[in-house]
């Protein structure tokens, strides 16, 4: 008998993989090769494929097999919208009151992201960038808000590691978080809206890249 703890770490590490790319879309994946790997029984990888498919990151197909959903840019520019208009409101909030406890966070972050775009280490760049924008949420008291926005943004975060991985920008993100961390310290929430909401647009621009540089990721 496993317990709803063994389900629920199957479900997270398989929905990790799946964002950070270590399953890439369109890779072909079974039961039995996911239980050998994380060593646990099929039921709970049983469990964990229909989450995942009904969060369209995997593609269950009686008979034939289950595979990871290539990217969807539908799903991708809802998620994007989404944290888009929620980011904005809260870096305003932000500007109005934020503690010196998150900023000094928020700016020891930032030099931390520094060092990781000098190793060309983009998967610990991408999760400074998540630490980054919660931080955000959180000096400016809106955590709540940031646990929502990550239920939405699985599809979202697997074009922004391919972005990451395919070297896209570093430069531009690093330039538009020190802008962040300077309007929150001046309270400018003109300029934080206005930088918030080019840093979040910025994947749009770019998606027609990645598809020709990874055509068979996409749908």
């Amino acid at each position: 008998m496993y317990t709803y703890s063994s389900r629920d770490y199957v479900y997270e590490e398989l929905r990790e993989q799946i964002i950070m790319l270590k399953l890439h879309p369109g890779r072909s994946i079974s039961e039995n090769e996911m239980s050998t790997t994380l060593e646990v029984s099929r039921t709970p990888i049983r469990e964990a494929f229909l989450r995942l498919a009904q969060e369209k990151l995997l593609e269950i197909y009686p008979q034939k097999g289950t595979f990871v959903a290539l990217i969807d840019l539908d799903y991708v520019e809802e998620a994007r919208f989404i944290r888009e208009h929620l980011e904005r409101a809260i870096i305003k909030e932000a500007c109005k009151s934020f503690d010196s406890n998150s900023l000094e966070k928020l700016e020891n972050n930032f030099e931390q992201q520094k060092n990781a775009v000098e190793k060309k280490d983009h998967t610990k760049f991408f999760e400074l960038d998540e630490e980054f924008h919660q931080t955000i949420s959180i000096g400016a008291d809106k955590e709540r808000i940031w646990s929502i926005i990550q239920q939405m943004n699985a599809h979202l975060n697997r074009i922004r590691m391919l972005s990451l991985r395919a070297n896209y920008n570093y430069e531009l993100i690093l330039d538009q978080h020190e802008e962040m961390i300077n309007a929150i310290k001046t309270q400018n929430d003109i300029k934080a809206d206005h930088v918030m909401e080019e840093h979040t647009k910025k994947l749009t621009f770019e998606q027609e890249g990645l598809k020709k540089e990874f055509p068979d990721y996409f749908r």
